[in-house]
């Protein structure tokens, strides 16, 4: 039951308040602390009471970046990230994000000012008149508006518990200007906030669920377990450690679960990740699902005989794409206890051949990395660039880092081990590009640590201009751009002959550096592995801002990185 004591309001006061008030008053009840946006018709009030207040305001340069950061801020603390914006294009810019939130199962809020709905409903033209939410509801897991003051602090109740029960996502609460300016007397406006009671509840696995799933490992000699980034949101870190090293099942990680156990962790299977996926005769996915990054759990990529136990709080989740012989719906943490419990010694026991297949084809995987690594091509290659990178955070575990790009994003995803969970954040299960300064933000802002982006140079473009909000706020994040002169990369011929470069063609020679220069950060441009150490040890021992412009081979790189098989192409292109 939500609780409506406490007000900070004074109920026997005869002072009248407003929406823009209540909303503020709404937020922290509920202890909200930051918000990310970019002020405009009719917020511009709302963002700086908010910040008088005592919540951290953080202002952007364009909605879908502070949508990120909202996002972000919401997988790594279980609570929505809270997203401000101005009505029609605003809303609609941060929509993307939400929509990518939502997708990821991240709990945000996108927060939006909107315009008359007397003259919306009717289509009058009103100043940037959209109905905003019922074009919200499509890409959010829930769409509300508040039509009046005294419903804000419901609106907001609402809102926050719908971002984080059950599978978490994005939440789209619309606040029309009439109600933000409305009045309404402080006895009221009191008794109208809620905080809310346990906004997340437990929901527990039934027992025959558990006592099946522990009944198809039993009767495995090849189990796999596949990590997803449900289960690094769940922060059930030691129980999914105790279940897997209990069990001396191998694992997997999906990307943004890199990190849960230790990626030198000697159970980890994911240098031998093909042939373990196709060998498996019992997978268990714990917080991750059968969609295009697993292959949609078919064949060739998977045994057609592997028997499938998923863990996933939705019961929708299960046969998606492939029959699961055992779910368990309940949220990672009630399923891992239960399991754990259940738990009988010796009773899971993997081949010794199975367990030995996998680790010759590790450490063959392992030396064919090492060499790549050890190289020193001029100019760089990936390889070596990362190589260097690799190298300076060894022993830094507290960093965070962000990825994005498509041969950037697959080959850090390799290079970079991740020895804490939830440090490392990249373009998830939409595999969408924009998301690098957003993220590298709000890790920040949340964390208080530095963040390192390891960006593209196509995928640095989608957000670059929020290094001038880096810079404003002096945030710790370094910028490392792998910059190939391209789109995949730099060395495509034009296909016309009117002098424009071809479709993937960017800048090589474009000065990144000299951006973060412009707004006060530290600018740096390497061509070497040495350098590029130097400028990142340096960059991290000053704690400010930074960019590093780091030349790649333009002929470094494949199509669509890994996933050129998704990339269509023209039957009657030149071969």
């Amino acid at each position: 039951m939500a609780d409506k004591l406490d007000s900070p309001i004074k109920p026997d006061s005869t002072e009248l308040t407003d929406g823009f008030h209540l909303v503020v008053e709404a937020l922290k009840r509920n202890q909200i602390d930051t918000i990310y946006g970019v002020v405009g018709i009719p917020i511009t009030d709302l963002a700086r009471l908010a910040q008088a207040s005592g919540i951290r305001y953080i202002g952007f340069r364009h909605e879908q970046s502070a949508g990120n950061a909202a996002a972000i801020t919401g997988y790594l603390t279980q609570k929505p990230g809270i997203c401000l914006t101005v009505s029609a294009p605003g809303f609609l810019n941060g929509m993307v994000a939400l929509a990518n939130a939502t997708t990821n199962g991240f709990p945000m809020i996108l927060i939006s000012g909107s315009s008359d709905r007397a003259i919306v409903d009717l289509q009058q033209g009103d100043y940037e008149e959209l109905d905003q939410m019922n074009a919200a509801k499509p890409y959010a897991k829930a769409a509300y508006r508040v039509d009046r003051p005294e419903d804000i602090g419901i609106g907001v109740a609402r809102a926050i518990r719908t971002a984080v029960s059950g599978r978490p996502g994005g939440v789209y609460l619309d606040l029309p200007a009439h109600v933000l300016s409305a009045t309404l007397d402080v006895a009221t406006a009191a008794q109208s906030l809620v905080s809310v009671i346990d906004p997340a509840p437990r929901q527990l696995p039934a027992p025959e669920s558990i006592r099946r799933a522990l009944d198809v490992l039993s009767g495995s000699k090849r189990p796999l377990i596949i990590l997803g980034k449900g289960a690094a949101y769940s922060q059930a870190d030691a129980d999914i450690r105790a279940f897997i090293e209990r069990t001396g099942i191998p694992f997997i990680p999906m990307s943004m679960a890199k990190g849960l156990l230790p990626d030198d962790h000697p159970q980890s299977a994911a240098a031998a990740r093909s042939y373990a996926l196709a060998q498996a005769d019992a997978v268990m996915l714990i917080g991750a699902r059968l969609n295009w990054l697993l292959g949609h759990g078919k064949s060739p990529q998977w045994s057609a005989t592997a028997k499938f136990v998923q863990l996933d709080i939705l019961a929708s989740e299960m046969d998606s794409n492939r029959a699961i012989a055992a779910p368990v719906v309940g949220d990672i943490g009630s399923s891992m206890k239960a399991l754990l419990a259940g738990l009988q010694p010796g009773t899971i026991r993997p081949d010794s051949k199975w367990l030995g297949e996998l680790a010759q084809r590790k450490e063959r995987n392992v030396a064919r990395m090492a060499d790549h690594l050890a190289k020193t091509p001029q100019p760089m290659d990936f390889y070596s660039a990362l190589a260097a990178i690799k190298d300076v955070l060894a022993g830094q575990p507290e960093i965070y880092l962000v990825n994005e790009g498509a041969n950037a994003l697959d080959i850090t995803r390799n290079v970079i081990d991740m020895p804490l969970p939830r440090r490392r954040l990249d373009s998830g299960t939409w595999g969408v590009m924009g998301i690098g300064m957003g993220y590298a933000i709000g890790a920040a802002v949340t964390s208080g640590k530095p963040v390192i982006a390891i960006e593209g140079d196509s995928a640095f473009g989608f957000s670059g201009m929020e290094i001038e909000t880096i810079c404003r706020y002096k945030l710790p994040i370094i910028i490392i751009v792998l910059n190939n002169g391209g789109i995949y990369r730099g060395d495509e011929v034009p296909h016309g002959n009117n002098g424009d470069p071809a479709p993937t063609t960017l800048m090589p020679q474009a000065r990144y550096e000299q951006l973060i220069e412009a707004f006060g950060g530290n600018g740096y441009a390497v061509a070497d592995r040495l350098n590029l150490a130097t400028a990142l040890a340096e960059a991290l021992a000053s704690g400010r801002p930074s960019l590093i412009n780091c030349a790649i081979d333009p002929k470094a790189g494949t199509e669509s990185g890994h996933i050129s098989n998704l990339n269509p192409k023209s039957a009657l292109a030149k071969q």
